[in-house]
């Protein structure tokens, strides 16, 4: 299993540079290429929420995972110190957020949230692969 993993600030720029680090993971591994755009979109709507909505202290940092547990399956895990589990919320249709975790539940094969190791904080997961309809969106 390939991994790769990162701390980010919790800062406006995070979500670029998470995605900015998924491309360089993703570049050696041409099987995984379908991958990257749903990865990119569900790993900064992820970042984002942890930089916006984490109830913690500024100076702690979001930990990202990506791991490619086959040639063609994506995992991405977005770590953060706040314990509280994200709830889906329903955006109005003229709100420009709050649809982070839609796309999340819908693009990804599988996604979920645990609490991390430690009782401090949680991590909100998903997967992607290349077979299921999300890789394609």
């Amino acid at each position: 299993m390939r991994e790769q993993t990162r701390w980010l600030p919790r800062h406006p720029k995070s979500p670029r540079n998470a995605r900015q680090e998924l491309r360089e993971f993703l570049l050696p591994h041409p099987a995984a290429e379908p991958l990257l755009p749903t990865g990119e979109l569900l790993l900064s709507e992820l970042v984002t929420n942890a930089v916006q909505h984490a109830r913690a202290p500024r100076d702690r940092l979001i930990f990202v995972r990506l791991q490619l547990p086959s040639p063609t399956t994506l995992r991405i895990e977005v770590h953060d110190a706040d314990s509280e589990k994200p709830s889906l919320r329903t955006a109005s249709t003229t709100s420009e957020t709050g649809r982070g975790l839609l796309l999340v539940r819908e693009l990804a094969s599988e996604w979920g949230c645990c609490p991390r190791r430690g009782g401090i904080g949680k991590f909100v997961w998903f997967h992607l692969s290349t077979g299921s309809e999300a890789a394609a969106a």
